[in-house]
Formats: C-alpha cells, structure tokens, sequence
C-alpha cells in the first residue's frame, strides 16, 4: 500500500514537473507577452518576468518594446522642378501597444517599411531640390507624420525620420558646381571692387594730404626707393614725378631777349590794269578796221630806298 502511495506521489510529482515545464514563460524586460487562449485575446498582457499559460490552450506572443531602427531603402524619383534623385532615410520607431501590434497588423515591421517607402516617395515628388538639399528638417516632420498616422492604429509610434543622403545625377553635380564657382567668382569681384573704391577714397585722401606738402612726394619716394632696394635686385627702376621737373622748368633763368630791326617803309608796286575784253561786234553796223597802235611800254614800280 505505500508503495502504491509512493508511487502515486511520484507520478503526481512528474506530472506536475512536466505541467510546469509546459507552462513555465519568462518574459524579458523589453519585452511584452500577448496571450491567445484558442484564437481568443485575453485581456491582460503579461509583464516582465515568470509566468503560467495553459499548456496546449494558451499561446504567448512576444512583442519587442525597443526603439527600431529601420533602414528604408533608397528610392528613386522626380522632384517639382524635374530633377532625378535617389533618397534613402532611416526610421525610428517603437510598440506602445502590444494587443493591437499583434491583432490589427500581420507584421508591423513590414507594414512600417512599406509606408515608409511610400511617404518618401511622395515627399521626393513635393519638394524641390533646394529643399533636399538645405531644408531636410521640415522633411523630416512631413514624413514623420505620413508615417504616424496610419501607424497609431497599430499600436506603433514613430520616434524619428531622418533622410540619409540625395544622390544626384553626375550632370547635375557639373552643373551646380559650376554655379556655386560663378557665385563665388560673382562675390570675388564685389569685394575685389569695394577693395578698390576704399583705396581710391584713401589715395584721393593722401593726394590731398602731399598736395599741401610738396616734401611729403618726395619721402614717399625715397621709401619707395628702399623698399625696392631690400629685394637686392639688379635693376632698380626709379620713378621721376613730374612736380619736380615744373619745379626745373621755374627754376630755369629766361633767356636774354634779342634787338629788334627797324621797320622799313617799302612802296607797294601798284597793280597791273585788268585787260579789258573786246565788245563783241554788231553784225548791223560795218567792221572799222582798227588803228595799230605803238605798244605801250609797262611801268617800272620803283624800288625801296636802299640806304647808304
């Protein structure tokens, strides 16, 4: 009889070793278990730690309560001023609701992956190229809420969306680097320009200055002199101003003036009678035959007084 007993005990024993076994969850602290007892949600989710389910009845689900990071892969498409890029992002995302990450999505790490992509496109499709470039913080929060809307009802939060990088085709990378060197080029010669305004401004302002003192050119000189001098150079070119050779040239004595010869009265020969021409004959009245006359001698004009 006690043999039976003990047997009994120890079968009892075993029995419930194997129930426990069978039974027996641990729940990490990161995680949360969501029960199924034949199909149907139990209400409760199980915490961190030991915990019993019904062998065979109930089925524990874990769900990672973490933050995810999830790589979103990199999509091509058009911007609104018609550039191809290529934009890939990063997500980050967390549970807060296990029941529902379980129940009302097949897999929420799928599911966020898709919506994601999805947004990305249709951010890459909104924005202009600018924007990708210089603006990525306003395309983050854009894109975060296209993804947390829908994500919510899955018991599914998004931490954080960050765009990763923009590729852009090799002839728009020419072109903008051709840009940005005309727009530097652009500023280079404003301030090259302003440069020469304020020392157009100060040499006026020193012209004034050595215009009042005529020595202030000269030392100005004479430094321009040595500087050239501590280069050692075999040739030294030495500039000559013009305000010393007007000083020469006032400085120079006029030369003596010559005598002047008295005027002499000379006669002006008179002229010479225009010749006068023959009247044309009158076909009416008769040719008179004209008298020769003796050839007049011309007048001799007299010459001036030569003196003795």
């Amino acid at each position: 009889m006690v043999e039976e007993l003990v047997a009994a005990g120890v079968s009892v024993v075993s029995v419930g070793l194997v129930y426990a076994m069978t039974a027996a969850r641990v729940v990490k602290q990161y995680e949360r278990g969501v029960v199924l007892r034949l199909g149907k949600l139990r209400s409760e989710v199980r915490g961190p730690g030991f915990t019993m389910v019904v062998p065979f009845v109930d089925r524990l689900r874990k769900v990672n309560m973490q933050i995810v990071t999830l790589s979103v892969p990199a999509q091509e498409g058009i911007t609104r001023d018609n550039v191809t890029v290529r934009v890939d992002a990063v997500v980050y995302f967390k549970v807060v609701d296990a029941a529902n990450a379980v129940i009302q999505v097949e897999d929420y790490r799928f599911a966020v992956s898709q919506m994601a992509q999805t947004s990305l496109r249709s951010i890459i499709g909104k924005s202009d190229l600018d924007d990708l470039l210089s603006n990525r913080e306003m395309l983050n929060q854009g894109m975060e809420l296209m993804i947390d809307s829908p994500a919510i009802g899955w018991g599914v939060q998004i931490d954080r969306v960050e765009i990763k990088d923009v590729s852009l085709p090799e002839t728009m990378k020419r072109s903008m680097a051709r840009q940005a060197e005309a727009d530097r080029e652009r500023r280079a010669r404003i301030i090259n320009a302003d440069a020469e305004l304020q020392a157009s401004k100060k040499l006026a302002q020193a012209a004034e200055v050595m215009s009042e003192q005529p020595a202030a050119l000269q030392l100005r000189l004479l430094q321009t002199v040595v500087a050239v001098a501590a280069e050692k150079n075999s040739t030294l070119v030495l500039p000559f101003p013009v305000e010393l050779l007007r000083f020469l040239e006032r400085a120079q004595p006029a030369p003596p003036a010559q005598p002047v010869a008295p005027a002499q009265s000379v006669a002006a020969p008179e002229p010479a009678p225009a010749p006068q021409r023959p009247a044309a004959p009158d076909p009416q009245r008769p040719a008179v035959p004209e008298q020769a006359s003796a050839p007049r001698q011309p007048a001799v004009p007299e010459g001036p007084a030569v003196p003795e």
